[in-house]
């Protein structure tokens, strides 16, 4: 019989790539035990703080921070603050913890999830830590002692760990909505059925601007012939730049309807699920997304991240024969075109890659890691 949840903590921090999956295991909780006290706890500076309230739950703060590769003064008093924050946050993480009584703390990440696990776990309440990277991440690393279950989205992810009989290979939730449409019906919405095949970019925040540059000189490869459709997201205050430098070089979009450039993509959903390749970085969010799916990718790792971790997530999916990776460093918009036509051009390549994104997509995220929860609380 199964034991029933009555109270659950998730905590999480700093990404979205963190604070996402929180959000969605917590709204399959809801499902699974209508009646669950669910309290999200993180840094009282972090996004979560937005993301947690709009996603109507509640939300409590302890003070925690990060620490700073750097000797600049500045960094020196930040790392001083978090030092203090060291100190202060399992006192409140504590007391945090006799209040709300919960049956089970999960973490997803980010540094503001160390003492709630940690102060949990040595309460002798069950723990699980959910790793959404190919490699353990940090505060992943520092909790892998105390956490009954170590939930990671890849069998590869095994190998990493010191404990490896602790990991439990569940993948990472991917919303529900990214599989309301067939391939075919997503495309017919989007009104790029004529046979073409849909190529997706986005680059997010870290580094989008160069990147954008890149693109620039991509799109006006495409407009020469309009090979395939292309969706491009030029990202938060990209887009007026994009299009100036776009006319420069002749190419005005109004012109070349097969050239869809936006600010963002709002419904994400729908045009990965509508994609034949994706040109993209390589955060964990993305590729659980892609490898449920199904969609071959062409991915640049962002090397502003901490612990090369995006690298690492690219070259698993290279690794399968999914993906292409090509370093920022090594990067041009003449070589993301060439790689993206020839990806597009050999159907029998693309149908490889589409089998192997597939084999390494878990559907079921979100029902393995309740699985996993109700097996540490018996």
């Amino acid at each position: 019989m199964e034991k029933k949840l009555h109270k659950m903590i998730f905590t999480c921090g700093g990404t979205a790539g963190h604070i996402n999956p929180a959000i969605a295991l917590a709204q399959l909780a809801r499902e699974k035990e209508p009646t669950v006290e669910i309290l999200f706890v993180g840094a009282e500076r972090g996004l979560e703080k937005d993301l947690v309230p709009k996603a109507g739950y509640h939300f409590r703060t302890v003070h925690i921070s990060s620490f700073h590769r750097s000797f600049k003064p500045h960094e020196i008093k930040h790392n001083l603050i978090s030092a203090c924050n060291l100190l202060r946050s399992p006192r409140e993480a504590r007391a945090i913890l006799r209040e709300f009584q919960p049956d089970v703390v999960i973490g997803t990440g980010g540094y503001a999830s160390f003492p709630l696990v940690k102060a949990a776990a040595k309460a002798g309440i069950p723990t699980a830590v959910h790793e959404s990277n190919m490699v353990p991440g940090l505060t992943t690393e520092m909790l892998e002692p105390f956490a009954n279950r170590i939930m990671v989205g890849f069998e590869s992810c095994r190998k990493y760990y010191k404990h490896p009989q602790k990991v439990a290979v569940t993948g990472t939730p991917v919303r529900e909505d990214f599989f309301a449409l067939t391939k075919a019906q997503a495309k017919e919405q989007l009104g790029v059925n004529d046979g073409r095949p849909l190529v997706v970019s986005f680059w997010g925040s870290l580094g989008a601007s160069g990147m954008n540059q890149q693109m620039v000189d991509f799109l006006a490869l495409e407009a020469a012939k309009e090979p395939f459709h292309h969706i491009h997201a030029a990202g938060s205050g990209n887009l007026t730049a994009l299009k100036h430098a776009l006319k420069e070089r002749g190419v005005v979009l109004s012109e070349h309807p097969a050239l869809d450039v936006r600010e963002y993509i709002y419904d994400m959903a729908r045009v990965c699920r509508a994609a034949d390749l994706v040109i993209c970085r390589a955060g964990a969010s993305t590729i659980s997304e892609l490898t449920a799916l199904g969609v071959p990718a062409l991915m640049v790792p962002s090397p502003y991240v901490t612990n090369n971790h995006q690298e690492k997530n690219a070259r698993a999916l290279e690794e399968s024969g999914g993906a292409v990776v090509l370093l920022e460093r090594e990067c041009s918009g003449q070589a993301l075109f060439q790689a993206a036509s020839g990806i597009l051009r050999d159907e029998e390549r693309r149908a490889e890659m589409e089998r192997s994104m597939l084999s390494l997509g878990i559907r079921d995220a979100g029902e393995r890691i309740w699985q996993t929860v109700l097996e540490i609380i018996k």
